[in-house]
């Protein structure tokens, strides 16, 4: 029983930490409230793997698992994004908020309707996207005012785009490294609680540096033969 209920436990424990992101949001605590985004995307890399792992994949996991992606990756750091910038900006904020969430949406429908293609996700995903979002907006002191909106209306457009990112599905991760898993959480907590300004800033790097890798394989392939349409590249890899 309780190996068919524990990849569930880790979707439901990334949306709960995406609800408290979102109340820790509104009052203003923003490292807080990036820190639960980090740790509900090593909950809900866990889920997936723990589900093949035990053999437990189920439709229901699946439905589950890209709901509390939409809470926890594409509503809560656009509302930290909102409280910590975009509040000022009347309804050009309320627009670009609502972009955000409204485009992961959209790249997690396309996501459970289309077969892709093995080893790739076709556009950004949602977990990366908002982990880039939640851990970037802790910068908001240091770009220019105009640079932080601008990044979130492109974040949303490479999650509906047709780039290709590598999914790491194919990395092996031994049984016995699942019994960890619990103390890793843990120390992560902990660092983030001995350390919550400066360990979602650390986060973000890491993050934005594969959002950034997909741009340049695409511009890089199409350097090599501007004809090469997205359905011909599907087909290629």
């Amino acid at each position: 029983m309780i190996n068919r209920i524990l990849p569930s436990l880790f979707t439901v424990g990334n949306l709960f930490l995406g609800i408290i992101s979102i109340i820790l949001a509104f009052d203003n605590n923003v490292e807080y409230a990036a820190i639960m985004v980090i740790i509900g995307m090593l909950l809900d890399g866990l889920d997936g793997r723990i589900a093949r792992l035990l053999h437990t994949q189920s439709e229901f996991g699946k439905e589950l698992d890209s709901l509390s992606d939409v809470v926890s990756f594409g509503v809560a750091p656009a509302f930290i994004m909102y409280v910590a910038v975009l509040h000022d900006l009347g309804a050009l904020g309320w627009g670009v908020t609502a972009l955000f969430p409204i485009a992961g949406a959209l790249r997690l429908a396309r996501f459970n309707v289309s077969t892709g293609v093995p080893g790739y996700f076709t556009g950004l995903p949602i977990t990366a996207a908002g982990g880039v979002l939640a851990t970037m907006t802790l910068y908001h002191q240091v770009f220019p005012p105009i640079v932080l909106p601008l990044a979130m209306i492109f974040l949303a457009y490479l999650m509906v785009s047709n780039i290709k990112y590598p999914n790491f599905k194919k990395v092996g991760i031994p049984k016995t490294a699942y019994y960890v898993t619990p103390f890793i959480i843990l120390l992560v907590v902990f660092l983030a609680r001995k350390y919550p300004a400066q360990f979602p800033k650390v986060v973000f790097l890491p993050l934005a540096i594969y959002a950034l890798l997909g741009i340049r394989r695409a511009l890089f392939r199409k350097r090599e033969n501007p004809f090469l349409d997205d359905e011909y590249e599907s087909e290629l890899e």
